[in-house]
């Protein structure tokens, strides 16, 4: 059985139009489009009895995801399953289901009848028929529903508003007469925002808030207001409340306002108290007197008094001051309901018979003697005669933390572990531990003289530097770099000077001008001419007899071009002569394309010619909301 359900991953559910829009599209979409009536009958068969198969299956598919997601009343837990037939009536709801399970199975029946017809199918025209006959009656029984798809669209909705409450977990629920203030209480002790206002039922439906108390997660629950009238006469907003006391293990906090602001006496509020007091059994109870800060529990009359001490006397319920405006007393009642609950569900299990399986698993195990000797516990005299530390005490022991300050403090100091070894002897406190490799002492493949041995080296190398022995190997070292520095700038200059020796062999002996040459005229040459010293008179010359002989040659070639233009009156050249040498040519080649062409023709078969564009799309892709015309595609 489930214990919490979270009605808000219910899918939407469409419209009875949307409903076959969906399906029907995707039908068309999913499955092949393009058939002809010379295609085998077996292939033609195949090809609706897919489209009818397919549709089935997608109203099948959805369909039972609906029937999935919503709530079975018989399987969730029953305050779900009472709170729902309060706010739904539960014979409705489960109408609408059984509808949609009904349209499935019909459904179901219709696609296969369909697809047992269309195995006797003897054309394409019949089998196109047969499959517009079972989409059109899947398509009927799904328009049927379309009452209770939106039915069951509301009832999605308005559980999708709903709070998820755990029947099961630790809970605490307010309860009492409209007004007396339930709601300030919850957004007192949680975090829950709970609209409060000076008027009576501002709360209609139940609300859930969470506080953490003792390391444990808790549920508060407030309900609307509830007054003291029969229960058939009880309309949905109070039985929502009587679900909740019903159904839920919880601690109940049943309120009253002493100062009779909320509208409703004394009196009225204790005769509600015992006429849902059948509701409270097995329930820890609590009377929380709220609003003492305008009517405290002294100050009312005698006859009030006794209403209140004759529910705690008789029923056995503590009674407990707050205000929600000072905020007096208000943790005072959340930590006593919360214990109380916590000690009722304890002696709840204690009292169940599962108590006494968990007993039969448990073994307490008590030492035995083994002799007779007897073994009383004993206490070292230096450790009973050892004085209490006092940190203001010169000869106080000295603790490590000491040792910290006095050598550098925390980041500085490190602690010595190995001082309290315990040894035969203490002079190997400090020995270094022998590390272990591949099952062997390492320092035992260590030379003992190893030391003498590094003396020695490091003395012989002073000697070797003090010689200048160092200092020869240097200068040889730096002349071999220097040759090979000039050696290795010698190949690159080669490299570069025969990369531009290629590079001038394929420009064909045209001067190269660089990228960033800039463009100069004539007049600018002839006066750095000038400038240098040189006569530019004849480069002046050169240059205008270069731009006459331009301009002449660009003035014959656009002569010759306009001399060329076709005339206005040209001959018309026969188009079926070209590519053949004569007539007798191109009436062969016509005899021979009128016989390639027979046999295509005698099968009717689609030729060169026939430049019909198939459908590439299907149509409702392309059109608007189909009229009254012909719906006859496929």
């Amino acid at each position: 059985m489930t214990s919490i359900y979270n009605f808000k991953k219910i899918t939407p559910v469409p419209t009875g139009t949307d409903f076959l829009d969906i399906v029907l599209s995707k039908t068309q979409r999913k499955t092949p489009t393009v058939i002809h009536a010379n295609f085998a009958i077996s292939r033609i068969r195949n090809f609706y009895m897919r489209k009818v198969k397919f549709t089935q299956e997608n109203f099948d598919e959805r369909l039972k995801g609906i029937l999935d997601e919503f709530p079975k009343l018989d399987d969730i837990h029953p305050f779900y399953s009472d709170l729902m037939n309060v706010l739904y009536d539960k014979d409705h709801y489960k109408l609408a289901l059984g509808q949609m399970n009904t349209a499935r199975h019909l459904i179901d029946q219709v696609g296969k009848d369909y697809v047992r017809l269309l195995k006797f199918g003897d054309s394409l025209y019949r089998c196109k028929q047969l499959k517009k006959a079972a989409m059109g009656r899947m398509a009927t029984i799904m328009r049927r529903q379309k009452d209770s798809l939106a039915y069951l669209e509301q009832v999605r909705q308005h559980l999708a508003r709903l709070p998820s409450i755990d029947p099961n977990t630790r809970t605490l629920l307010v309860c009492g007469y409209p007004n007396v203030g339930k709601s300030s209480f919850m957004n007192k002790i949680t975090r829950a925002d709970v609209d409060v206002q000076p008027y009576a039922f501002t709360t209609k439906s139940l609300f859930v808030g969470h506080m953490d108390y003792k390391y444990l997660r808790w549920q508060v629950i407030d309900t609307p207001g509830i007054l003291d009238h029969p229960l058939e006469n009880r309309n949905t907003i109070e039985m929502q409340s009587i679900t909740a006391l019903a159904h839920l293990r919880c601690a109940v906090l049943y309120f009253i306002d002493l100062s009779e602001r909320c509208g409703y006496s004394i009196k009225e509020q204790v005769s509600l108290f015992h006429s849902i007091k059948p509701l409270f059994a097995n329930k820890p109870v609590l009377l929380i007197v709220n609003k003492i800060d305008a009517m405290k529990i002294e100050d009312i009359s005698a006859e009030d008094r006794a209403l209140l001490d004759q529910i705690v006397d008789n029923d056995k319920v503590e009674m407990l001051g707050m205000s929600c405006y000072t905020e007096e007393g208000v943790m005072n009642v959340k930590q006593t309901a919360c214990d109380r609950l916590l000690q009722h569900r304890v002696d709840a299990k204690m009292k169940g018979h599962k108590i006494n399986d968990i007993l039969n698993k448990i073994h307490l195990t008590k030492p035995v003697a083994r002799d007779d000797n007897p073994r009383l516990p004993f206490i070292p005299e230096s450790a009973q005669n050892k004085p209490k530390y006092d940190p203001k005490d010169p000869n106080r022991a000295t603790l490590e933390r000491d040792l910290e300050a006095q050598n550098g403090g925390a980041g500085v100091f490190n602690v010595d572990l190995k001082k309290n070894y315990l040894l035969e002897n203490p002079d190997w406190k400090y020995d270094v531990i022998p590390e272990i490799w591949q099952g062997k002492n390492v320092a035992d493949f260590i030379d003992s003289d190893i030391q003498e041995q590094l003396d020695e080296l490091e003395r012989e190398e002073e000697r070797l530097q003090a010689e200048g022995y160092y200092e020869s190997e240097e200068e040889e070292q730096n002349s071999e770099d220097e040759a090979l520095e000039a050696t290795a700038n010698a190949i690159t200059e080669h490299n570069r000077l025969t990369h531009i020796q290629a590079r001038l062999k394929t420009t064909k002996n045209r001067p190269m001008l660089p990228k960033t040459a800039i463009k100069r005229t004539v007049s600018e040459m002839s006066d750095h001419l000038e400038n240098m010293g040189l006569d530019a008179t004849e480069a002046r010359a050169r240059s205008r007899a270069v731009k006459r002989a331009r301009s002449s040659s660009r003035g014959e070639s656009i002569a010759r071009s306009a001399s060329m233009a076709r005339p206005e009156t040209s001959m018309v050249r026969d188009r079926t002569m070209s590519g053949v040498r004569n007539v007798k040519q191109k009436m062969e080649s016509e005899k021979v394309r009128k016989l390639a062409q027979r046999t295509p023709n005698l099968f009717a078969k689609r030729g060169e010619s026939d430049r019909a564009v198939q459908t590439k799309m299907p149509k409702h892709l392309f059109s608007n909301k189909r009229g009254n015309g012909k719906t006859d595609w496929r």
